[in-house]
């Protein structure tokens, strides 16, 4: 089952930024968990029940868009949030080449409203993708044959 909690993990170099993305998410009922090191981001979503993942592209000697590759080919229901520095249309057009779910530009607005906008419509996503799970499953238990019913 989805774990409907609205937790997000924020991989940024930049501890300043995760803690002001954090500081601007958490008063709209998202939880982020910040991580530094973009190297550890594969190990952290095995370990954890993460399902959208807030990425920067320029992460020092980490390029975002081979992470966002690594992470889609771990899993690719995992939805992943491009937020960059970077604006360029190459850096826009390989984000969504790569299955990103939207890229947004640094400097966040004060407020961070398309910030929360763009998770909001993720979660949303998200749940609907499980609902439909959900009732495949449901549907597919009445549609079976009963046992030692002949095929």
């Amino acid at each position: 089952m989805y774990d409907t909690e609205r937790k997000v993990l924020h991989v940024d170099d930049d501890p300043d930024m995760t803690r002001l993305v954090g500081s601007l998410l958490k008063p709209h009922g998202i939880q982020t968990f910040p991580l530094n090191d973009p190297a550890a981001s594969i190990s952290q979503l095995v370990k954890g029940t993460h399902r959208v993942v807030l990425l920067d592209v320029d992460m020092g000697a980490y390029n975002g868009l081979d992470v966002l590759a690594k992470i889609k080919q771990f899993d690719g229901g995992i939805q992943v949030v491009m937020l960059t520095g970077v604006v360029t249309m190459t850096t826009v057009l390989k984000s969504f080449e790569l299955g990103a779910e939207a890229c947004l530009f640094k400097p966040i607005d004060d407020r961070g409203e398309a910030l929360v906008r763009v998770l909001r419509d993720t979660f949303r996503k998200i749940d609907r993708w499980w609902k439909t799970l959900e009732e495949l499953k449901a549907r597919s238990h009445v549609c079976e044959p009963p046992l030692g019913t002949p095929t």
